[in-house]
């Protein structure tokens, strides 16, 4: 099966179609973190606007900032400046050094973490799972959690911390850190439908075929029944999920054809292009919020 976005013949008759895409569309949460900050991310950076606008209030301008291929969406931006993440500071002498590694256990929880090399990490429930308690139960899959890095850390890490300190923005309690997904195969495969065995999804991937494929059945059935305006986002959404999978089977070839990978320790489906990799994932999360997945 293959997951489908919402279409009008989805609403019950007679009713308006606006009034249930309201009750239906859910509230959506994407949370981001850039490990080491941002070029600009400094008091220097702060003076020249470079991550935020100078004005307060609605009226302010992007134009001096990174911000400013954003401007036409300006309406619906808030942007928060000067916050810090004072948790991830050293509260006592051993935890001296250790900012870095303790900063993405506190991005989303905002609670200083517990500095063990063991199992017995302590940090605090992370928002996106306070979210994901709130609102997941209406979606499909409550949450997912996508990283760039290498996560398969074990152990003890730095400054006497647990490598899944780094490892996870993601936490479903204080003491349980949720995994991450790098590899956009398998990103794919979870939000738009793998379809049948691990042995019959790895014979597709041999014979190059696509999910589409399997289900060419239904989505025509589908189709004809369909008014135009559905058939136009349906057929424009299946697209964008081709186009997605062919560009993960074209880097799985590469990455498999035997010759020398820059990340010779990451699966087939992650890119060596580190710029062609977070493109990737942002393209996944896009089509996987148009299809309120």
């Amino acid at each position: 099966s293959v997951a489908l976005p919402f279409l009008d013949a989805m609403v019950p008759a007679g009713r308006h179609w606006k009034k249930t895409f309201a009750e239906i569309d859910k509230t959506r949460l994407i949370a981001i973190e850039i490990v080491h900050g941002s070029a600009g991310c400094t008091e220097w950076g702060a003076t020249q606007n470079l991550w935020s606008p100078a004005e307060e209030g609605r009226d302010f301008d992007l134009s001096p900032s990174v911000l400013k291929p954003l401007e036409p969406f300006q309406d619906y931006l808030t942007i928060v400046s000067n916050t810090d993440m004072r948790n991830a500071d050293a509260f006592s002498a051993p935890e001296i050094g250790g900012d870095h590694f303790r900063s993405s256990a506190v991005f989303l929880t905002q609670a200083h973490p517990k500095q063990t090399e063991g199992s017995d990490v302590l940090v605090g429930m992370s928002l996106d799972q306070m979210f994901a308690n709130r609102f997941g139960q209406d979606t499909p899959i409550p949450s997912m959690q996508f990283c760039i890095e290498n996560v398969d850390q074990a152990g003890g890490c730095s400054y006497g911390y647990a490598c899944v300190y780094t490892d996870t923005i993601s936490w479903a309690s204080p003491t349980e850190p949720l995994p991450m997904i790098r590899d956009p195969r398998v990103a794919f495969d979870m939000l738009f439908g793998a379809g049948g065995t691990p042995k019959a999804r790895a014979e597709r991937r041999r014979a190059n075929s696509s999910i589409l494929d399997w289900v060419a059945g239904e989505v025509g059935e589908i189709t004809r029944a369909l008014g135009p305006e559905d058939r136009v986002r349906l057929e424009s959404y299946l697209e964008n999920v081709r186009e997605l999978e062919r560009r993960i089977q074209k880097i799985e070839a590469q990455n498999s054809s035997g010759e020398t990978r820059e990340l010779p320790e990451a699966p087939a489906g992650v890119p060596d292009s580190f710029s062609e990799h977070v493109k990737l994932m942002f393209d996944l999360q896009a089509l996987a919020f148009q299809n309120d997945m």
